[in-house]
């Protein structure tokens, strides 16, 4: 067996303030959407993913990969947003085994009211304390990282979006 690699120093500030950094900007997030929208995050994020697919809908197991959540973890959100009027499920109409989210006008409605305060949140805590450069550095960062770790696609807007 080989010999542990201990983080030196450097690397265990670093590793440190990565998770400090991440469970923060986490719950403040969380408490803005609760406290300006009455949603949990996980909520925005089936949103957005619905509202940036063609037709406004997806797959239930393509939404649970592009969120990363487990088919109860989604299952459950959906419940409780299909409740709201915020989203539907229906069989899909080729593959009569599989069923598809749908985002409803009421859903988009609701996502488009809390995007404004969202999105100002993560620019307060992520982008404005950052340079222009520092916020290249940041995402040549983050996607050397990202392709280091085998896992299926993540959350991810795309390119020119402002949808976080």
């Amino acid at each position: 067996m080989s010999e542990t690699r201990w983080l030196d120093d450097e690397e265990q500030r670093t590793w440190r303030a990565y998770l400090s950094t991440s469970h923060l900007l986490q719950e403040a997030l969380e408490r803005q959407l609760q406290r300006d929208s009455g949603m949990p995050h996980a909520y925005y994020m089936i949103l957005v993913c619905l509202s940036e697919s063609p037709g406004r809908t997806m797959t239930m197991t393509q939404l649970g990969v592009v969120t990363q959540f487990s088919a109860s973890r989604l299952s459950h959100a959906m419940a409780r947003l299909e409740e709201k009027g915020w989203v539907r499920r229906v069989k899909h109409p080729e593959d009569r085994r599989a069923t598809v989210a749908e985002l409803s006008d009421e859903g988009f409605k609701a996502l488009a009211e809390a995007a404004p305060g969202h999105v100002e949140e993560v620019r307060r805590f992520l982008f404005d304390p950052l340079t222009r450069d520092q916020i290249r550095q940041f995402h040549d960062i983050l996607s050397t990282i990202l392709s280091g770790i085998e896992c299926p696609p993540t959350f991810t807007a795309p390119t020119g979006e402002a949808t976080t």
